[in-house]
């Protein structure tokens, strides 16, 4: 097994003061890998970044046609969003479309990291919901799809319709067997894979535009409606917002907790996949920005690019005491 590389540091002063180290792997539209670092057969939770797989099956099914789903939803099926009203005035009415409430979502309620959204609740005197959850337009596809197939209440059980159809695409794309699962932190099912098979899923996706299958072409659609709305996919002073709008369009990002990154090239056909062991955000941003710019697709020296790369870190006084920058000879 090959050891976690230096991916990301943080200086003080003159002083390396904390390193950040990770794994990473670049795939081609083949699968094979063009660029590695650390262990590309690592297993992980890829967490929230694979959301884009698991709304795979809301599409090819004939769900999301059949309920007139547009971009936005698609969007917010691969979402990891902030709670704001964008957010959940749109889940609500999707879940109003479909005959449904906040209490059939399973995804628990969460107090969202938008400060209007929060402020506002507190306000009123109000308790987070469930359409509050990060995780709530990716639940209201899974709703979707369960209303679609007839299917039980239960719709995050391992043994659900829902989630044998997710395994299924899952497994597909990364093109391998998952070794195992765990329940998220919206309580569905997250799969193992490796850095390898996530960045292959990854390029899948870059490339499905190249092939007519009923998969790939859900797989421009849902790529198509990230790049579009990336507001949506997470919100106002979020990488995954900020660095897709950053790229104008081109590239799909998406984060995952614990500190895991993939993105999604069309034009090269690329897949990238990175995990940092110790799960630090600020260093899977930086890392996942390094290497965008190492690919040509991102600007270094783009505001929201400067903001989770090379940057200040600045004490409450706003007084520059140190940065946040790639590893020396990560990329």
């Amino acid at each position: 097994m090959t050891s976690p590389i230096p991916m990301a540091e943080i200086w003080r002063g003159n002083l390396l003061e904390s390193v950040h180290l990770g794994h990473g792997v670049v795939c081609d539209d083949t699968g094979q890998i063009v660029q590695a670092w650390g262990d590309s057969d690592a297993l992980i939770y890829p967490r929230s970044s694979c959301k884009m797989v698991q709304a795979l099956p809301l599409i090819t099914s004939g769900a999301a046609a059949r309920q007139g789903l547009t971009k936005e939803q698609l969007a917010l099926s691969c979402a990891s969003h902030n709670g704001a009203a964008i957010h959940t005035d749109r889940v609500n009415r999707w879940l109003a479309d479909l005959g449904l409430g906040d209490d059939d979502f399973r995804c628990g309620p969460q107090e969202p990291d938008d400060r209007d959204a929060r402020d506002a609740l507190i306000r009123g005197y109000e308790a987070p919901c469930q359409v509050h959850n990060n995780c709530s337009g990716k639940h209201a596809g899974f709703l979707t799809l369960s209303q679609y197939m007839g299917a039980g209440s239960e719709y995050i059980d391992i043994d659900h319709p829902v989630q044998q159809s997710v395994r299924a695409a899952f497994e597909d794309v990364t093109g391998m067997d998952s070794p195992g699962y765990a329940p998220d932190g919206c309580s569905a099912p997250n799969f193992q894979t490796s850095l390898h098979g996530l960045a292959r899923a990854m390029a899948w996706f870059a490339s499905a535009g190249d092939r007519s299958d009923r998969q790939s072409q859900a797989a421009v659609q849902l790529v198509d409606a990230m790049t579009a709305h990336p507001d949506l996919v997470a919100g106002e002073g979020r990488a995954c917002t900020e660095l897709m709008r950053a790229m104008g369009g081109k590239v799909a990002i998406k984060t995952g907790a614990e500190a895991v990154f993939v993105a999604i090239l069309p034009e090269q056909k690329l897949g990238v996949a990175l995990k940092i062991t110790d799960g630090a955000t600020r260093a899977s941003e930086c890392a996942i920005a390094a290497i965008l710019c190492s690919l040509g697709v991102l600007d270094p020296d783009h505001p929201a690019t400067r903001t989770r790369m090379n940057t200040s870190i600045r004490n409450r006084r706003d007084v520059e005491t140190g940065s946040v920058r790639p590893a020396a000879g990560f990329v």
